[in-house]
């Protein structure tokens, strides 16, 4: 049984089992999708943790995120004011490259701004219309927004098809020799709607 705090996803567990011999196999094989959300974030923040890990392993960008946020060990995490004012060598030296930096700063900018919502307006733009948005800023591509939507917006139909997790995933899934391209897992993955969200942390945990 789920935990009081963890989302039931029964429903989209068995949705996908029963898609194919496969997806049942992986199912059963993983076991219930325990996903969890952070809600409580602000898309801001959202943001900036994600384009942290962007390109890295997960130890290595976590070393990184931890060291950025001790430069500021007043609070937990640091407004958009604050990362603004940041020194850009200082935010060099936690291991960011200059890129991540611009990009980190430019979203503070647009957290300013109001180009960046707040939690409250976010959850009213429909998924295209935020990605739309916030592919305006330098350095924010689709899948950034999509973790956004995933993990902080909780939107249950999302399919991250530039992943390579998600990509590699389906290749081992469904046996095959190559990487399916963005625009064929697109396609195959109207099949797991209204539950493409699940069906991607199915896919990141596909066996190797």
């Amino acid at each position: 049984m789920p935990s009081s705090t963890t989302p039931d996803y029964r429903a989209a567990s068995a949705h996908l089992a029963a898609l194919d011999a496969d997806w049942a196999r992986l199912v059963a094989q993983v076991g219930p999708c325990t996903l969890e959300p952070r809600p409580a974030r602000e898309p801001y923040e959202a943001l900036v943790r994600a384009v942290a890990y962007q390109q890295l392993h997960a130890r290595a960008a976590e070393s990184i995120l931890a060291r950025m946020l001790a430069l500021y060990p007043d609070t937990p995490f640091p407004s958009p004011a604050q990362l603004l004012a940041s020194d850009f060598d200082a935010l060099r030296g936690t291991g960011l490259s200059a890129r991540k930096v611009e990009t980190l700063q430019g979203i503070a900018a647009g957290a300013l701004s109001g180009l960046v919502p707040d939690r409250e307006e976010a959850a009213a733009l429909d998924d295209e219309a935020l990605i739309e948005r916030l592919v305006s800023l330098r350095g924010i591509g689709r899948w950034t927004v999509e973790m956004l939507l995933i993990f902080t917006l909780e939107r249950l139909d999302v399919l991250p098809v530039d992943d390579f997790g998600v990509r590699s995933g389906y290749r081992r899934l469904k046996g095959l020799d190559q990487l399916p391209t963005p625009r064929e897992l697109a396609r195959i993955g109207t099949a797991y709607s209204p539950w493409r969200t699940v069906a991607a942390w199915y896919l990141w945990r596909v066996p190797t």
